[in-house]
Formats: structure tokens, sequence, C-alpha cells
């Protein structure tokens, strides 16, 4: 059998709130034309997360997976990007900047977004703001950076959760999830702590599952 050709990745600098923000857009090889752009949070800046950890990258390729071109960003202050870490504000602005060049650049296509731990706690911040149609956080990072439960998105939501997870505690994930005026949908994965070390593909799969699940609905 033939392997398929890899994912093009490319090297962007989109416009940000602060100055400029370095990017990467990964394409999907079975999709000229994507009718979805998957914009992708990472993890806490002061932590070492970048756009490059190993969960962001694999949502990317999940979306792309499921036909939708993704773009992963640095914060502000992370890798090339301008300006200096915000205790989660600046980056839920840099987040919604991403999300307008995105609805610019493609018109028309349907805007998802997503997010790891620190980054799933501001994509749920982003996400109420503008004209989101899917929302996936992985361990999002809820206490760390706060989240407006008077202000949430509306649109579809899978949350992954390890139920290891040293980090992100998954009882009060669980319960928080639960409590919300539409809860999301919560795939609890056995077994896993949080940067899912030796279950990426588990959690691509999840993903994947969840976006085709969507679109056989007409959703």
């Amino acid at each position: 059998m033939t392997a398929s050709p890899p994912t093009p990745t490319r090297t962007l600098t989109i416009p940000g709130p602060a100055g400029t923000l370095e990017a990467l857009l990964d394409e999907p090889t079975t999709v000229s034309s994507p009718e979805a752009l998957a914009v992708v949070c990472h993890p806490h800046p002061l932590y070492g997360g970048t756009m490059t950890n190993k969960v962001v990258y694999s949502l990317a390729k999940a979306f792309n997976e499921a036909g939708a071109t993704a773009v992963r960003f640095n914060y502000r202050g992370v890798g090339a990007s301008t300006g200096s870490y915000d205790d989660g504000n600046g980056e839920t602005a840099d987040a919604q900047a991403v999300l307008d060049w995105a609805a610019e650049r493609w018109s028309g296509a349907r805007l998802y977004l997503a997010g790891f731990s620190f980054g799933g706690a501001v994509a749920i911040r982003a996400a109420a703001t503008r004209n989101v149609t899917r929302l996936v956080t992985i361990a999002p990072a809820i206490r760390r950076v706060s989240v407006d439960t008077g202000s949430l998105p509306q649109c579809p939501w899978l949350i992954v959760q390890g139920d290891r997870d040293e980090l992100v505690d998954p009882n009060d994930i669980r319960q928080w999830a639960q409590e919300l005026p539409e809860s999301p949908r919560l795939v609890m994965l056995e077994g896993v702590e949080h940067f899912f070390h030796g279950r990426l593909n588990d959690l691509r799969q999840t993903v994947v599952r969840w976006l085709i699940e969507l679109a056989q609905l007409g959703r």
C-alpha cells in the first residue's frame, strides 16, 4: 500500500492585537477547497506551551482528517509572536484575532475552535464571542483562566478529559460540565493523564469520530 502524502504545513504571520502572531497552517490532502477552518489554541505559555505541542498537533491533524484546514498559532510573547504574557486576557484576544483573520480569508467557511489545557479555557472564552460552529476543548484549565458560565459558546461542544489528569481535576470537569445550561459532550478517557502520553491516537480518533458524527447529522 502506498503511504499517503504528509499534510502540507505552511508558516504564516497573522496580525494580532499586540503586534504579529506566528502561526502554522495545516491543510488536508483530501479536500481541495475546505468548507471549514479550525483554529487551535496551545497550553500555558509560561510552562512551555507552544503551537508545536503534541496535543495541539494531534488536534490539527484530527481536523485535517475530518476535512478541515487547521491553523495553530503562538500567543503573544511565544516564539516569534509579538508582545508578552497577559494572564489569559490577551491570549483570548489573540485567539479572537486569528478567528477574525480566518473568517476574512476563508469567507463562507465554517469556523471551528479548539484548545488544550490553558488553551482550552481560552477557546471557551473566544468561542462565546465569535460565530464558531464547533468547539473542542481538551482538559480545559477552567480554574486557571476564568470562564464566565453566563456567556458560553452556542455551538456543538466536545470536552475530552483524562481520568488520571494530574493538573486538571477530572471530577471537577465532570461536575462543571454537567452543571452548564447546555451540557457539552464529555468523553472521559480511562488511564489518561494530562499530556495524553501514549494515548494521542485515542485522542485524535475521539475528535474525528465526533466531527464525523455531527456531519452525518447535518449539524
